[in-house]
């Protein structure tokens, strides 16, 4: 049997006391006892909403094979009799399983940071790198103090190549999850004022951002963004941590792997890709520039890696977009269609802006209109009001005349944009949901976003539930 860990080896790592008939391994670990796998282990983490103990049973009763329990909170797992690993603190003891992961590879292990794109250019990573040799990346955007450890952890030890998203809402928290990852090389992907409610300006984010460079192995290197205002910033720290290799990205002339040329297609996007000197025109299965720009951060992550340049070329063609980040759906409706772009994972302005750019891009038929459907944009604190008002420019010069909002601070938005616009406005995403459905047309295009906690996520499985999907259109990009 091919084990991800023996139990053995995790008791020892975790410092964990056996109880009960353990197996010899697992093949797998989960923290949601909906998902766990036949034969996986289940830790019971304790988060700040849910207790993975008051779950254990079902964690059971879905085939968990193995149990990672508090010691404090045995007491109150009643008559469970599943094999346990007891530990003193479960979130400890998988962080500690993690660091033994990432010990016993001899992966190459690249390590993703940035106020917009991470989990983009993270499964751009996972795609260009796959023919190249054995890939783990991050699952979804578990990139926090409890996912980064979980990836970790889940880190088969033949990897050749280890993928890791880690984010940040705060200063001081990317450093001990980078030192967890020990990264060869780190990317940041931009800086932008996202959870700017928790910082004074852009150049205290970057300042949280470059502690990705803390964990860099020696001889490593770093890829930052040319085009960024805060490059010359994260230059200087990069240098300072004493990074041996600082490589750049970007549409700058003097950047390492450079975006030469962009033009939307159909069906993503067609770019002019200068690396070592050479220009090669690449098509992206994709769209959006932004999109664009960070897969020279992945092109440029194979060039340093050595990995396979002209496979990593190919694998672009077939990138789709990600749930929640642009994410293309044909729907129908009376007799002809509509297009929902899914951005509603979350929202800044940089990526606000982005997505307005998509839906510029987009083309609409017939008499459809092209529909901005947004929502607040959360954790921007006391610049709340500016940064939503701020918007209407972006959609203004994009020629977006249709302009759907709910939320308290979208009404800064409202009240911007002038009588040319066609705004409808609601305090409650449930009352947003039932506008859309009610008024989407054939011909439509659908630009759908807000920050997570908003829950736009609802008005697309809504549209996803009432309109069929349109059967002219095979594969959604």
């Amino acid at each position: 049997m091919n084990w991800l860990w023996t139990v053995p080896d995790m008791v020892a790592v975790m410092a964990g006391r056996p109880v009960g008939n353990l197996p010899q391994g697992i093949t797998g670990i989960s923290i949601d006892s909906r998902s766990v796998q036949e034969g996986e282990a289940f830790f019971a983490i304790k988060g700040d909403r849910v207790d993975g103990h008051d779950y254990a049973s079902f964690a059971v009763a879905n085939g968990a094979g193995l149990l990672v329990v508090s010691e404090s909170k045995l007491p109150a797992l009643g008559r469970l009799t599943v094999p346990m690993i007891v530990v003193e603190d479960v979130l400890a003891a998988l962080v500690k399983l993690g660091i033994a992961a990432r010990e016993r590879t001899s992966a190459r292990v690249i390590a993703v940071t940035g106020s917009v794109g991470k989990t983009t250019t993270k499964e751009m990573l996972r795609q260009v790198l796959a023919p190249s040799g054995r890939v783990h990346a991050a699952v979804s955007s578990f990139n926090n103090h409890w996912g980064v450890p979980l990836t970790l952890a889940r880190m088969p030890a033949d990897t050749e190549f280890g993928i890791f998203e880690v984010g940040m809402n705060h200063a001081g928290e990317i450093s001990p999850l980078v030192k967890q990852v020990k990264p060869h090389l780190a990317i940041i992907t931009t800086i932008a004022a996202a959870h700017l409610g928790n910082f004074n300006n852009l150049e205290e984010i970057a300042a949280a951002k470059a502690e990705i460079f803390d964990g860099v192995l020696p001889g490593g290197a770093v890829i930052l963004n040319r085009d960024n205002a805060q490059f010359e910033q994260l230059e200087r720290a990069a240098f300072d941590a004493d990074i041996e290799h600082v490589l750049t990205f970007g549409q700058h002339a003097k950047a390492d792997f450079r975006l030469a040329d962009f033009e939307s297609t159909p069906n993503g996007s067609t770019i002019w890709a200068i690396v070592n000197g050479e220009t090669s025109e690449l098509h992206i299965g994709a769209a959006g520039r932004h999109i664009a720009e960070n897969a020279m951060a992945a092109i440029g992550t194979v060039a340093v890696l050595g990995a396979d340049i002209d496979k990593a070329f190919a694998a672009l063609g077939k990138l789709e977009a990600v749930k929640g980040r642009g994410q293309r759906h044909r729907l129908s409706v009376g007799e002809g269609s509509f297009l929902m772009i899914d951005e509603s994972y979350n929202a800044n302005p940089a990526s606000m802006r982005a997505a307005i750019a998509l839906l510029a891009a987009a083309e609409v038929s017939g008499n459809g209109r092209r529909v901005a459907v947004l929502g607040d944009m959360l954790e921007m604190g006391e610049f709340a009001a500016e940064v939503h008002e701020e918007l209407s420019g972006p959609l203004l010069s994009a020629g977006i005349e249709h302009v759907w909002l709910a939320g308290e601070s979208m009404t800064a938005l409202r009240d911007a944009l002038p009588e040319s616009v066609s705004v409808a406005w609601f305090p409650t995403t449930a009352e947003l949901n039932e506008f859309v459905l009610k008024w989407v047309q054939p011909g439509d295009v659908l630009m759908i976003k807000s920050s997570l906690g908003v829950g736009f996520g609802k008005i697309v499985t809504a549209l996803l539930d009432k309109y069929p999907a349109f059967p002219e259109t095979e594969r959604q990009i």
